[in-house]
Protein backbone atom coordinates (compact mmCIF):
# COMPACT_ATOMS: atom_id res chain seq x y z
CA UNK A 1 0.00 0.00 0.00
CA UNK A 2 1.25 3.51 -0.84
CA UNK A 3 1.52 6.26 1.42
CA UNK A 4 0.70 9.63 -0.78
CA UNK A 5 1.89 13.20 0.37
CA UNK A 6 -1.01 15.35 0.55
CA UNK A 7 -1.18 18.81 -0.03
CA UNK A 8 -3.82 19.24 2.83
CA UNK A 9 -2.51 22.05 4.60
CA UNK A 10 -0.94 19.97 7.17
CA UNK A 11 1.31 17.76 5.21
CA UNK A 12 0.13 14.62 6.25
CA UNK A 13 0.34 11.68 4.71
CA UNK A 14 -2.07 9.48 3.85
CA UNK A 15 -2.92 5.96 2.80
CA UNK A 16 -4.41 5.40 -0.45
CA UNK A 17 -6.56 2.28 -0.29
CA UNK A 18 -7.26 1.13 -3.71
CA UNK A 19 -9.38 -2.03 -2.55
CA UNK A 20 -11.74 0.51 -1.58
CA UNK A 21 -14.22 1.52 -4.40
CA UNK A 22 -13.83 5.26 -5.50
CA UNK A 23 -17.43 6.05 -5.41
CA UNK A 24 -17.58 4.95 -1.19
CA UNK A 25 -14.64 6.52 -0.27
CA UNK A 26 -15.14 9.36 2.51
CA UNK A 27 -12.87 11.88 2.24
CA UNK A 28 -9.13 11.04 3.54
CA UNK A 29 -8.62 11.29 7.03
CA UNK A 30 -5.52 12.46 8.59
CA UNK A 31 -4.23 9.78 11.45
CA UNK A 32 -1.98 10.36 14.58
CA UNK A 33 -1.28 6.90 16.23
CA UNK A 34 -4.24 4.99 16.99
CA UNK A 35 -6.71 7.85 17.26
CA UNK A 36 -9.06 8.57 14.57
CA UNK A 37 -9.70 12.10 13.71
CA UNK A 38 -12.67 13.56 12.24
CA UNK A 39 -12.80 12.88 8.09
CA UNK A 40 -11.54 15.52 6.38
CA UNK A 41 -11.32 18.16 8.58
CA UNK A 42 -11.00 19.96 11.88
CA UNK A 43 -14.72 19.24 12.81
CA UNK A 44 -17.11 16.10 12.13
CA UNK A 45 -19.63 16.73 9.36
CA UNK A 46 -23.05 17.19 10.95
CA UNK A 47 -24.61 18.91 8.37
CA UNK A 48 -27.69 16.18 6.93
CA UNK A 49 -28.08 15.67 3.08
CA UNK A 50 -31.68 17.28 3.25
CA UNK A 51 -30.19 20.43 4.82
CA UNK A 52 -27.36 20.42 2.56
CA UNK A 53 -29.73 20.07 -0.67
CA UNK A 54 -31.05 23.42 0.79
CA UNK A 55 -27.93 24.98 1.13
CA UNK A 56 -26.51 23.82 -2.26
CA UNK A 57 -29.90 24.53 -3.89
CA UNK A 58 -29.73 28.50 -2.52
CA UNK A 59 -26.42 28.89 -3.51
CA UNK A 60 -27.40 27.88 -7.14
CA UNK A 61 -30.72 30.11 -7.19
CA UNK A 62 -29.93 34.06 -7.34
CA UNK A 63 -30.92 37.26 -9.47
CA UNK A 64 -30.41 35.35 -12.60
CA UNK A 65 -34.11 33.73 -12.29
CA UNK A 66 -35.79 37.33 -13.16
CA UNK A 67 -34.28 36.81 -16.61
CA UNK A 68 -35.18 33.43 -17.60
CA UNK A 69 -38.12 34.48 -19.56
CA UNK A 70 -36.26 36.89 -21.17
CA UNK A 71 -34.13 34.75 -21.92
CA UNK A 72 -36.66 32.49 -23.42
CA UNK A 73 -38.00 35.52 -25.44
CA UNK A 74 -34.93 35.66 -27.44
CA UNK A 75 -34.66 31.84 -28.13
CA UNK A 76 -37.77 30.71 -28.30
CA UNK A 77 -38.91 28.10 -25.40
CA UNK A 78 -37.33 24.86 -27.98
CA UNK A 79 -34.10 26.63 -28.17
CA UNK A 80 -33.93 27.58 -24.34
CA UNK A 81 -35.22 24.14 -23.03
CA UNK A 82 -32.21 23.22 -25.11
CA UNK A 83 -29.66 25.18 -23.78
CA UNK A 84 -31.08 24.96 -20.41
CA UNK A 85 -30.38 21.15 -20.71
CA UNK A 86 -27.27 21.08 -21.64
CA UNK A 87 -25.76 23.77 -18.60
CA UNK A 88 -27.57 21.61 -16.57
CA UNK A 89 -25.80 18.64 -17.61
CA UNK A 90 -22.55 20.35 -18.08
CA UNK A 91 -22.98 22.27 -14.30
CA UNK A 92 -23.79 18.29 -12.20
CA UNK A 93 -20.61 16.80 -14.63
CA UNK A 94 -18.42 19.43 -13.37
CA UNK A 95 -19.75 19.12 -9.47
CA UNK A 96 -18.43 15.26 -10.55
CA UNK A 97 -14.95 16.08 -11.70
CA UNK A 98 -14.31 18.65 -8.42
CA UNK A 99 -15.43 15.96 -6.13
CA UNK A 100 -13.45 13.19 -7.60
CA UNK A 101 -10.28 15.67 -7.56
CA UNK A 102 -11.14 15.97 -3.91
CA UNK A 103 -11.68 12.52 -3.32
CA UNK A 104 -8.34 11.06 -4.31
CA UNK A 105 -5.94 14.17 -2.57
CA UNK A 106 -8.15 14.70 0.40
CA UNK A 107 -9.10 18.50 0.30
CA UNK A 108 -11.83 20.67 1.49
CA UNK A 109 -11.65 23.54 -0.62
CA UNK A 110 -11.38 25.48 -3.90
CA UNK A 111 -8.48 27.16 -3.68
CA UNK A 112 -6.97 24.02 -2.43
CA UNK A 113 -7.48 21.85 -5.63
CA UNK A 114 -5.67 24.91 -7.11
CA UNK A 115 -3.07 24.68 -4.73
CA UNK A 116 -2.31 20.72 -5.27
CA UNK A 117 -2.64 21.05 -9.29
CA UNK A 118 -0.67 24.20 -10.17
CA UNK A 119 0.95 24.71 -6.76
CA UNK A 120 0.93 28.21 -5.24
CA UNK A 121 0.16 30.23 -8.36
CA UNK A 122 -2.71 27.83 -8.49
CA UNK A 123 -4.35 29.07 -5.51
CA UNK A 124 -4.16 32.24 -5.78
CA UNK A 125 -5.96 32.38 -9.33
CA UNK A 126 -8.70 30.33 -7.72
CA UNK A 127 -9.48 32.32 -4.68
CA UNK A 128 -9.24 35.62 -6.71
CA UNK A 129 -11.51 34.36 -9.32
CA UNK A 130 -13.68 33.26 -6.31
CA UNK A 131 -13.89 36.06 -4.62
CA UNK A 132 -14.85 38.26 -7.86
CA UNK A 133 -17.45 36.09 -8.74
CA UNK A 134 -18.94 36.25 -5.46
CA UNK A 135 -18.46 39.73 -4.69
CA UNK A 136 -20.53 40.52 -7.53
CA UNK A 137 -23.29 37.94 -6.90
CA UNK A 138 -23.42 39.35 -3.43
CA UNK A 139 -23.55 43.10 -5.16
CA UNK A 140 -26.14 42.02 -7.15
CA UNK A 141 -28.61 40.97 -4.42
CA UNK A 142 -28.10 43.76 -2.80
CA UNK A 143 -29.04 45.76 -6.02
CA UNK A 144 -31.97 44.34 -6.22
CA UNK A 145 -32.92 44.91 -2.32
CA UNK A 146 -31.62 48.65 -3.50
CA UNK A 147 -34.05 49.23 -5.95
CA UNK A 148 -37.22 46.82 -4.79
CA UNK A 149 -37.57 47.64 -1.34
CA UNK A 150 -38.02 51.27 -1.75
CA UNK A 151 -41.20 50.27 -4.19
CA UNK A 152 -42.34 47.99 -1.22
CA UNK A 153 -42.61 50.27 1.13
CA UNK A 154 -44.09 52.57 -1.75
CA UNK A 155 -46.76 50.32 -2.44
CA UNK A 156 -47.42 49.80 1.35
CA UNK A 157 -47.68 53.21 2.32
CA UNK A 158 -50.18 53.34 -0.55
CA UNK A 159 -48.22 56.20 -2.97
CA UNK A 160 -47.70 55.87 -6.56
CA UNK A 161 -44.61 58.32 -6.52
CA UNK A 162 -41.35 58.10 -4.79
CA UNK A 163 -40.38 60.36 -2.27
CA UNK A 164 -37.66 62.47 -0.51
CA UNK A 165 -37.72 60.83 2.88
CA UNK A 166 -34.70 58.24 3.94
CA UNK A 167 -37.00 55.31 4.41
CA UNK A 168 -37.81 55.37 0.53
CA UNK A 169 -33.83 56.29 -0.37
CA UNK A 170 -32.07 52.50 -1.09
CA UNK A 171 -28.47 53.40 -0.46
CA UNK A 172 -29.57 53.90 3.61
CA UNK A 173 -32.14 50.65 3.34
CA UNK A 174 -29.36 48.35 2.19
CA UNK A 175 -27.45 49.78 4.88
CA UNK A 176 -30.15 48.61 7.27
CA UNK A 177 -30.61 44.85 6.25
CA UNK A 178 -26.96 44.67 6.21
CA UNK A 179 -26.46 45.17 9.60
CA UNK A 180 -29.78 44.30 10.99
CA UNK A 181 -30.07 40.74 8.73
CA UNK A 182 -27.22 39.88 7.17
CA UNK A 183 -24.03 40.68 9.67
CA UNK A 184 -25.33 38.44 12.25
CA UNK A 185 -26.16 35.50 9.43
CA UNK A 186 -22.64 36.45 8.15
CA UNK A 187 -21.00 35.85 11.83
CA UNK A 188 -21.82 31.80 12.16
CA UNK A 189 -18.99 29.46 12.13
CA UNK A 190 -20.21 26.70 10.11
CA UNK A 191 -22.35 26.97 7.01
CA UNK A 192 -24.64 24.38 7.58
CA UNK A 193 -26.31 26.42 10.06
CA UNK A 194 -27.34 28.67 7.20
CA UNK A 195 -29.58 25.71 6.09
CA UNK A 196 -32.81 27.03 7.92
CA UNK A 197 -32.55 30.15 6.45
CA UNK A 198 -31.54 28.66 2.64
CA UNK A 199 -34.91 26.26 3.26
CA UNK A 200 -36.76 29.95 4.06
CA UNK A 201 -35.26 31.30 1.17
CA UNK A 202 -36.35 28.62 -1.76
CA UNK A 203 -39.91 28.71 0.22
CA UNK A 204 -40.00 32.40 -1.05
CA UNK A 205 -38.75 31.33 -4.67
CA UNK A 206 -41.42 28.80 -4.93
CA UNK A 207 -43.92 31.62 -3.96
CA UNK A 208 -42.59 33.86 -6.82
CA UNK A 209 -42.84 30.48 -8.74
CA UNK A 210 -46.78 30.11 -7.73
CA UNK A 211 -47.52 33.72 -8.64
CA UNK A 212 -45.95 33.60 -11.97
CA UNK A 213 -48.34 30.75 -12.76
CA UNK A 214 -51.30 32.18 -11.22
CA UNK A 215 -50.69 35.58 -13.50
CA UNK A 216 -50.46 33.55 -16.38
CA UNK A 217 -54.34 32.52 -16.57
CA UNK A 218 -54.90 36.16 -15.51
CA UNK A 219 -53.11 38.93 -17.82
CA UNK A 220 -54.77 38.81 -21.58
CA UNK A 221 -52.56 39.26 -24.49
CA UNK A 222 -52.13 41.85 -26.08
CA UNK A 223 -52.00 44.03 -23.08
CA UNK A 224 -54.37 46.93 -23.27
CA UNK A 225 -51.78 49.21 -21.37
CA UNK A 226 -48.84 49.17 -19.21
CA UNK A 227 -49.67 50.87 -16.13
CA UNK A 228 -48.68 54.50 -17.35
CA UNK A 229 -47.51 53.51 -21.09
CA UNK A 230 -49.38 52.90 -23.08
CA UNK A 231 -49.12 50.54 -25.92
CA UNK A 232 -48.96 51.05 -29.31
CA UNK A 233 -52.55 51.13 -31.30
CA UNK A 234 -50.79 49.20 -34.11
CA UNK A 235 -49.96 45.60 -32.25
CA UNK A 236 -48.10 43.23 -34.67
CA UNK A 237 -49.39 40.12 -35.20
CA UNK A 238 -47.14 37.89 -33.65
CA UNK A 239 -47.32 39.92 -30.43
CA UNK A 240 -49.01 36.72 -28.77
CA UNK A 241 -47.93 34.05 -30.62
CA UNK A 242 -45.73 31.30 -29.03
CA UNK A 243 -42.05 31.29 -30.22
CA UNK A 244 -40.67 27.77 -30.19
CA UNK A 245 -37.32 28.96 -32.03
CA UNK A 246 -36.34 32.12 -32.45
CA UNK A 247 -32.42 33.82 -33.42
CA UNK A 248 -31.93 37.97 -32.89
CA UNK A 249 -29.35 39.90 -31.12
CA UNK A 250 -30.31 39.03 -28.18
CA UNK A 251 -30.06 35.71 -28.51
CA UNK A 252 -26.07 35.55 -27.36
CA UNK A 253 -26.94 36.95 -24.06
CA UNK A 254 -29.14 33.57 -23.22
CA UNK A 255 -26.15 31.24 -22.74
CA UNK A 256 -24.57 34.01 -20.19
CA UNK A 257 -27.85 34.40 -18.41
CA UNK A 258 -28.20 30.35 -17.79
CA UNK A 259 -24.74 29.48 -17.16
CA UNK A 260 -24.80 32.28 -14.34
CA UNK A 261 -27.72 31.24 -12.79
CA UNK A 262 -26.15 27.65 -12.72
CA UNK A 263 -22.70 29.02 -10.72
CA UNK A 264 -22.92 27.11 -7.29
CA UNK A 265 -19.72 25.47 -7.20
CA UNK A 266 -17.19 27.59 -4.83
CA UNK A 267 -20.19 26.10 -2.47
CA UNK A 268 -19.71 22.80 -3.39
CA UNK A 269 -16.55 21.63 -1.03
CA UNK A 270 -17.78 23.51 1.93
CA UNK A 271 -20.80 21.83 1.52
CA UNK A 272 -19.24 18.42 0.78
CA UNK A 273 -16.76 19.27 4.01
CA UNK A 274 -19.63 19.70 6.52
CA UNK A 275 -22.02 16.76 5.12
CA UNK A 276 -22.83 14.12 7.30
CA UNK A 277 -20.87 10.63 6.58
CA UNK A 278 -19.22 12.35 3.42
CA UNK A 279 -19.03 10.38 0.19
CA UNK A 280 -18.58 11.31 -3.07
CA UNK A 281 -21.67 9.41 -4.30
CA UNK A 282 -23.74 11.46 -0.99
CA UNK A 283 -21.98 15.00 -1.95
CA UNK A 284 -22.42 13.80 -5.96
CA UNK A 285 -26.50 13.06 -4.98
CA UNK A 286 -27.02 16.42 -3.46
CA UNK A 287 -25.71 17.77 -6.41
CA UNK A 288 -28.24 16.02 -8.40
CA UNK A 289 -31.22 16.90 -6.36
CA UNK A 290 -30.03 20.43 -6.46
CA UNK A 291 -29.47 20.96 -9.87
CA UNK A 292 -32.60 19.25 -10.76
CA UNK A 293 -34.73 21.48 -8.73
CA UNK A 294 -33.09 24.32 -10.03
CA UNK A 295 -33.58 23.32 -13.66
CA UNK A 296 -37.42 22.68 -12.74
CA UNK A 297 -37.87 25.64 -11.21
CA UNK A 298 -36.14 27.78 -13.69
CA UNK A 299 -37.46 26.23 -16.89
CA UNK A 300 -41.48 26.85 -14.92
CA UNK A 301 -40.45 30.25 -14.15
CA UNK A 302 -39.24 31.24 -17.98
CA UNK A 303 -41.91 29.60 -19.54
CA UNK A 304 -44.66 30.85 -17.60
CA UNK A 305 -43.43 34.45 -17.76
CA UNK A 306 -42.69 34.30 -20.96
CA UNK A 307 -46.38 32.87 -21.98
CA UNK A 308 -47.28 35.82 -20.29
CA UNK A 309 -45.96 38.86 -21.98
CA UNK A 310 -44.18 37.39 -24.83
CA UNK A 311 -42.08 39.71 -26.60
CA UNK A 312 -43.11 42.18 -24.32
CA UNK A 313 -40.82 40.19 -22.03
CA UNK A 314 -38.27 42.77 -20.21
CA UNK A 315 -34.80 41.90 -18.55
CA UNK A 316 -36.45 41.93 -14.94
CA UNK A 317 -39.64 39.76 -14.82
CA UNK A 318 -41.25 41.71 -11.95
CA UNK A 319 -40.59 45.19 -13.53
CA UNK A 320 -42.54 44.00 -16.47
CA UNK A 321 -45.39 42.96 -13.77
CA UNK A 322 -45.50 46.29 -11.83
CA UNK A 323 -45.96 48.26 -15.49
CA UNK A 324 -48.95 46.29 -15.59
CA UNK A 325 -50.42 46.98 -12.50
CA UNK A 326 -47.96 48.92 -9.71
CA UNK A 327 -50.11 48.52 -6.52
CA UNK A 328 -51.05 44.93 -7.43
CA UNK A 329 -51.32 42.92 -4.06
CA UNK A 330 -49.93 39.60 -5.27
CA UNK A 331 -47.18 41.33 -7.08
CA UNK A 332 -46.40 43.45 -4.19
CA UNK A 333 -46.02 39.96 -1.68
CA UNK A 334 -43.30 38.24 -4.79
CA UNK A 335 -41.54 41.26 -4.68
CA UNK A 336 -41.32 40.96 -0.56
CA UNK A 337 -40.61 37.22 -1.17
CA UNK A 338 -37.23 38.02 -3.72
CA UNK A 339 -36.26 40.20 -1.32
CA UNK A 340 -36.11 37.92 1.69
CA UNK A 341 -34.75 35.29 -0.82
CA UNK A 342 -32.18 37.34 -2.17
CA UNK A 343 -31.21 38.54 0.92
CA UNK A 344 -30.46 35.44 2.92
CA UNK A 345 -28.30 33.88 -0.19
CA UNK A 346 -25.81 36.75 0.23
CA UNK A 347 -24.44 35.30 3.84
CA UNK A 348 -24.07 31.83 1.68
CA UNK A 349 -22.37 33.53 -0.92
CA UNK A 350 -19.58 35.20 1.92
CA UNK A 351 -18.95 32.04 3.35
CA UNK A 352 -16.64 30.92 0.75
CA UNK A 353 -14.84 34.43 -0.35
CA UNK A 354 -14.04 35.06 3.58
CA UNK A 355 -12.56 31.32 3.49
CA UNK A 356 -10.61 31.66 -0.13
CA UNK A 357 -9.17 35.07 1.89
CA UNK A 358 -8.38 33.36 4.90
CA UNK A 359 -6.64 30.83 2.83
CA UNK A 360 -4.73 33.49 0.58
CA UNK A 361 -3.64 35.38 3.63
CA UNK A 362 -3.77 33.41 7.17
CA UNK A 363 -2.51 30.19 5.12
CA UNK A 364 -2.40 27.49 8.24
CA UNK A 365 -3.59 29.50 10.78
CA UNK A 366 -6.27 27.47 13.06
CA UNK A 367 -9.72 29.69 13.28
CA UNK A 368 -10.08 32.82 15.56
CA UNK A 369 -13.37 34.60 15.84
CA UNK A 370 -11.76 38.15 15.79
CA UNK A 371 -10.45 37.28 12.25
CA UNK A 372 -13.59 35.78 11.25
CA UNK A 373 -15.47 38.51 11.93
CA UNK A 374 -13.29 41.27 10.56
CA UNK A 375 -12.93 39.42 7.11
CA UNK A 376 -17.11 39.26 7.03
CA UNK A 377 -17.47 43.24 7.99
CA UNK A 378 -15.18 43.82 5.60
CA UNK A 379 -16.64 42.03 2.82
CA UNK A 380 -19.72 43.63 3.37
CA UNK A 381 -18.62 47.11 3.70
CA UNK A 382 -17.05 46.82 -0.03
CA UNK A 383 -20.08 45.44 -1.16
CA UNK A 384 -22.33 47.83 0.41
CA UNK A 385 -19.61 50.99 -1.08
CA UNK A 386 -19.80 49.68 -4.36
CA UNK A 387 -23.63 48.99 -4.68
CA UNK A 388 -23.67 52.84 -2.95
CA UNK A 389 -21.27 54.54 -5.50
CA UNK A 390 -21.75 53.01 -8.88
CA UNK A 391 -24.99 54.07 -10.10
CA UNK A 392 -25.12 51.00 -12.77
CA UNK A 393 -22.28 48.18 -12.70
CA UNK A 394 -24.58 45.95 -15.20
CA UNK A 395 -21.57 45.85 -17.97
CA UNK A 396 -18.72 45.63 -14.87
CA UNK A 397 -20.90 42.28 -13.56
CA UNK A 398 -21.04 41.17 -17.41
CA UNK A 399 -16.85 41.34 -17.88
CA UNK A 400 -16.84 39.14 -14.44
CA UNK A 401 -19.78 36.81 -15.37
CA UNK A 402 -18.19 36.26 -19.05
CA UNK A 403 -14.56 35.63 -17.03
CA UNK A 404 -15.33 33.80 -13.83
CA UNK A 405 -18.62 31.85 -14.66
CA UNK A 406 -16.83 29.57 -17.21
CA UNK A 407 -13.84 29.43 -14.98
CA UNK A 408 -15.57 27.77 -11.83
CA UNK A 409 -17.85 25.52 -14.21
CA UNK A 410 -15.77 25.00 -17.14
CA UNK A 411 -12.43 25.67 -16.49
CA UNK A 412 -10.80 24.97 -13.51
CA UNK A 413 -12.93 21.95 -12.58
CA UNK A 414 -11.24 20.48 -15.83
CA UNK A 415 -8.00 21.35 -15.28
CA UNK A 416 -8.24 20.02 -11.96
CA UNK A 417 -8.69 16.99 -12.73
CA UNK A 418 -6.43 16.39 -15.33
CA UNK A 419 -3.73 17.48 -12.85
CA UNK A 420 -4.62 15.72 -9.81
CA UNK A 421 -5.80 12.56 -11.14
CA UNK A 422 -2.51 10.22 -10.91
CA UNK A 423 -1.54 9.26 -14.55
CA UNK A 424 -1.09 5.68 -13.32
CA UNK A 425 -4.63 5.68 -12.62
CA UNK A 426 -5.85 7.85 -15.94
CA UNK A 427 -3.43 8.21 -18.61
CA UNK A 428 -3.74 11.19 -20.31
CA UNK A 429 -5.27 9.72 -23.37
CA UNK A 430 -7.85 7.79 -21.27
CA UNK A 431 -11.69 8.52 -21.88
CA UNK A 432 -12.26 10.88 -18.41
CA UNK A 433 -9.06 12.75 -19.02
CA UNK A 434 -10.16 13.62 -22.75
CA UNK A 435 -13.51 14.59 -21.47
CA UNK A 436 -12.15 16.65 -19.04
CA UNK A 437 -9.89 17.97 -21.76
CA UNK A 438 -12.74 19.12 -24.07
CA UNK A 439 -15.06 20.65 -21.01
CA UNK A 440 -12.22 22.92 -20.49
CA UNK A 441 -12.10 24.13 -23.71
CA UNK A 442 -15.21 24.82 -23.76
CA UNK A 443 -15.18 26.93 -21.14
CA UNK A 444 -12.57 28.48 -22.93
CA UNK A 445 -15.14 28.98 -26.11
CA UNK A 446 -17.54 30.54 -23.88
CA UNK A 447 -15.45 32.78 -22.42
CA UNK A 448 -14.10 33.95 -25.56
CA UNK A 449 -17.92 34.16 -27.16
CA UNK A 450 -19.15 35.94 -24.31
CA UNK A 451 -16.33 38.44 -24.39
CA UNK A 452 -16.70 39.11 -28.11
CA UNK A 453 -20.64 39.37 -27.60
CA UNK A 454 -20.20 42.20 -24.79
CA UNK A 455 -17.39 44.43 -26.73
CA UNK A 456 -20.13 44.20 -29.73
CA UNK A 457 -22.64 45.20 -27.44
CA UNK A 458 -20.88 48.18 -26.11
CA UNK A 459 -19.51 49.38 -29.45
CA UNK A 460 -23.18 49.50 -30.37
CA UNK A 461 -24.34 51.73 -27.15
CA UNK A 462 -26.51 48.34 -26.25
CA UNK A 463 -28.68 48.66 -22.93
CA UNK A 464 -29.08 44.80 -22.66
CA UNK A 465 -29.17 43.52 -19.11
CA UNK A 466 -27.10 40.54 -19.06
CA UNK A 467 -28.57 39.03 -15.49
CA UNK A 468 -26.53 37.71 -13.12
CA UNK A 469 -25.83 34.90 -10.42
Amino acid sequence: MEMEKLSNGHGAAVPMDEEVPQEEQLFLQHKSGPTKTPQFTDFEGKTSLGMSVFNLSNAIMGSGILGLSYAMSNTGIVLFLVLLICITCLSSYSIHLLLRSAGVVGIRAYEHLGMRAFGHPGKIIAAVIITLHNIGAMSSYLFIVKSELPLVIQAFLGQTSGSDDWFMNGNYLIIIVTISIILPLALMKHLGYLGYTSGFSLSCMVFFLSAVIYKRFHIVCPLEAFGNYSVSTELSGDMCTTAFFTINQETAYAIPILAFAFVCHPEVLPIYTELRNPTKRRMQNVGNVSILGMFIMYFLTATFGYLTFYENTEAELLHTYSKVDPLDTLILCVRLAVLVAVTLTVPVVLFPIRRALQQLLFPGKPFHWVRHIVIAMCLLFVVNLLVILVPNIRDIFGITGATTAPSLIFILPGLFYIRIIPTEQEPMNSRPKIQAACFTALGFLFMTMSLTFIGLDWTSGGKRNLGGH
